[in-house]
């Protein structure tokens, strides 16, 4: 009656250096570090994935995310877009080309750090 369910996986705790750990992940690339390691002790077949190689310090460019995405730069100035748009804010052609300039390339900084991080671009 003791019966053990083999669909879950049991868990395994290993203890590493930092250095150890660093080492790892790097050899891993963009393969999750557990699927890594357990491939390599059991000799299973590495399933390639599609995408780069993470960046290394991942925690730098999530604080670089996070701190984009609470300056509010983006919503200020695509209030300035849209106010210039609709003629309540007077603009010559240069200062227009600069505010919408400045739009695109917040949005490519966004989007260049939700692909370095590996995360998925909101729909």
């Amino acid at each position: 009656m003791n019966e053990r369910d083999n669909s879950k996986p049991i868990p395994f705790c290993i203890r590493l250096t930092h250095e150890q750990r660093e080492f790892l992940e790097e050899q891993a690339g963009n393969i999750p570090l557990g699927t890594y390691i357990r491939q390599r002790l059991l000799g299973e077949k590495p399933q390639r994935r599609n995408g780069k190689r993470p960046l290394k310090d991942q925690k730098a460019l999530a604080q670089v995310q996070a701190m984009l995405g609470a300056s509010r730069i983006s919503s200020n100035l695509n209030q300035l877009a849209k106010a210039m748009n609709s003629g309540s804010l007077p603009v010559n052609r240069e200062t227009r080309e600069a505010i919408l300039q400045a739009c695109k390339d917040i949005e490519f900084m966004r989007q260049e750090l939700v692909r370095a991080l590996g995360l998925r671009p909101p729909r």
